[in-house]
Order: structure tokens, then C-alpha cells, then sequence
């Protein structure tokens, strides 16, 4: 099973120009897996969640491209919370964390780079089935 420690901010390089900034990702260079799937979480109301699963397999990479959102993890033993607010690093996530987006401002963009494509399968999306989960891991 993961641990939170096993998650991390990742820096992108930064080109700083007096026309505006740059940032660059790159599959298995700054980010530790081939990237298979890119999605973004955009107009998200004032007070709501999102995420609220675990992935089995699939490694993610969320990034703040704009505006910022905390990113609360949990591994079943403890929780941490990641504050994104820059578009020059990410936090990555291994399998096996659960993660909830929350505290969103407005305007702001959550891109999420994966490691797989979108399979229902490889999700648990109820909190006591991963605390379940958790333990039997624990046990073996």
C-alpha cells in the first residue's frame, strides 16, 4: 500500500521571460510516468468537492493552472493537506491515496495528467470500502 509520503510536489522548469513565463511537462522526465490521459476541472462551484476516490493503479499528477485549491490526501493512517496555487509545480499522487479537491477560488483550473485511461475499475469511490481496503493490506 502507499503512503503519503510516497506523494510529492513536483517543480516543472520555469523560463522566465519579460514577455511572460513558461513552464514545460514531460512524460517520464518531470513527471514519473507516461502520461495516457489529461483532463481539467474548471467552474467549480463555491463550497464544492471533487475527487472523493482512490485509484488502484493509476499514478496522477494534479497542477493549479490557474487559481488555487487545496488537495487533502489520505492513506488510511493520516491525512495532509497540499495547498496549489502556481502552475510551475504539481503534486503527485500514487495509487492507493485517497484524494478530495476542495477549497476552490474562483476561476480556477485543476489540469490532472495520468498514467491510464479513464477505467471505472481501477476506482474505489466510497470512503469505508478504502478504510476496508486499508486494513485488509495492513493485516497480510
Amino acid at each position: 500500500m502507499s503512503k503519503i509520503s510516497d506523494c510529492k510536489l513536483i517543480d516543472f522548469p520555469k523560463i522566465t521571460d519579460t514577455r511572460g513565463n513558461l513552464s514545460v511537462i514531460e512524460e517520464t522526465i518531470n513527471v514519473p510516468f507516461e502520461i495516457k490521459r489529461i483532463y481539467y476541472l474548471y467552474d467549480v462551484p463555491s463550497g464544492a468537492t471533487r475527487g472523493g476516490h482512490v485509484h488502484k493503479t493509476c499514478q496522477q499528477v494534479i497542477v493549479a493552472l490557474s487559481g488555487s485549491f487545496e488537495v487533502v490526501l489520505d492513506d488510511g493512517e493520516c491525512r495532509k493537506s497540499f495547498f496549489l496555487n502556481r502552475p510551475f509545480y504539481g503534486l503527485y499522487i500514487s495509487p492507493g491515496i485517497w484524494r478530495e479537491l476542495e477549497n476552490f477560488s474562483s476561476n480556477s483550473i485543476a489540469l490532472s495528467l495520468t498514467s491510464q485511461f479513464f477505467d471505472e475499475n481501477d476506482y474505489i469511490r466510497d470512503y469505508e470500502v478504502f478504510k476496508k481496503e486499508t486494513l485488509k493490506h495492513k493485516k497480510k
